[in-house]
């Protein structure tokens, strides 16, 4: 059956046609409410549905259109909900259970830490995080739980996301010396780039192929040699609230895995290693595309069953 005609994608176009037509994308009870069914309706990963398959050009435009409304409305979202915890007397950050999706990036957070445990010798001193937005839950999550000696430097194009994201971590005697704001463009991040050992590039960080490719590029013109770069994708039906992260758009970096979970996190994960330090490939190996598929429940299983002892891991055992 061709994915056009698939029931579920017209059950995806059908709320589109509803979101579209909102007055606006700020929270609401009817807001969240086509959201989350939007977003219930998308989890589903035992359907086979390929979007760089579909046709239709109407579908296609629907798709690329409802991935922006839904960026737009997970900003509005993010803002509100800073908004309300930064008010917060004490500190901030013992309220961040309030935001709805809190417990996705505890998951989301912890999967990525632990991909990037498998392919990192050492614990990364410094990190960027590009798009971090008004509430920079990735970082925090990460620099609280999980990486407790590293400076996290977090770039947005908002100034309004910085001050409402600085005042989250600003009463934390930890965080607030660890967790430091930029406002620029990506594009015009250059000087620097090159002194971070991971730099993580947002899922709303270009939101269409060509931006997310432009964003990519420039960050393999800048970053060092050998540094790691972790992005979020997405695979199947949830392709229709993320753009995709192909292996081809990595020109530059070394693919290490691309990893679709199969739980709640709605994201996949790719990490890729800039060429020219030590995990230099032949360029062979890397003008393929390259699919790697995963099962996020299996990964602890993967990592014990291997014997992987990593300095990472074993540093952070207590923590955990």
């Amino acid at each position: 059956m061709a994915c056009e005609n698939n029931l579920v994608v017209k059950q995806i176009i059908d709320l589109y046609s509803q979101i579209s037509n909102l007055e606006s994308l700020k929270p609401s009870k009817n807001v969240d409410t086509l959201f989350g069914q939007l977003v219930s309706t998308c989890l589903p990963t035992d359907i086979d549905i390929d979007v760089t398959k579909i046709h239709d050009e109407k579908v296609k435009d629907m798709r690329s259109h409802l991935i922006k409304l839904c960026g737009e409305a997970e900003g509005y979202l993010e803002q509100h909900f800073s908004t309300i915890i930064g008010s917060f007397e004490d500190n901030p950050l013992n309220h961040l259970h309030i935001f709805p999706y809190y417990n996705n990036y505890l998951k989301l957070s912890k999967l990525e830490f632990d991909l990037l445990a498998e392919h990192t010798s050492h614990v990364p001193t410094k990190i960027a995080f590009i798009g971090s937005g008004p509430m920079p839950l990735t970082s925090i999550v990460l620099a609280k739980f999980h990486l407790p000696n590293t400076t996290i430097h977090n770039f947005d194009i908002d100034s309004q996301a910085n001050t409402l994201a600085s005042s989250l971590v600003s009463r934390d005697p930890d965080l607030s010396k660890r967790m430091i704001f930029h406002t620029t463009d990506v594009l015009n991040a250059k000087k620097g780039l090159d002194q971070y050992d991971v730099v993580f590039l947002a899922a709303l960080v270009g939101m269409d192929k060509e931006s997310k490719v432009k964003a990519i590029e420039h960050l393999e013109k800048h970053m060092a040699p050998g540094a790691v770069l972790m992005l979020r994708s997405a695979h199947g039906l949830r392709a229709f609230l993320y753009p995709i992260v192909d292996s081809c758009d990595l020109k530059g970096f070394e693919v290490l895995t691309i990893y679709h979970p199969s739980d709640d996190v709605v994201n996949s994960v790719v990490i890729a290693r800039k060429l020219g330090g030590l995990g230099e490939v032949r360029s062979s190996q890397i003008e393929r595309c390259v699919v790697m598929p995963c099962n996020c429940s299996k990964i602890h299983a993967i990592m014990n069953s291997r014997g992987i002892k990593k300095t990472m891991i074993e540093e952070f055992t207590a923590i955990e």
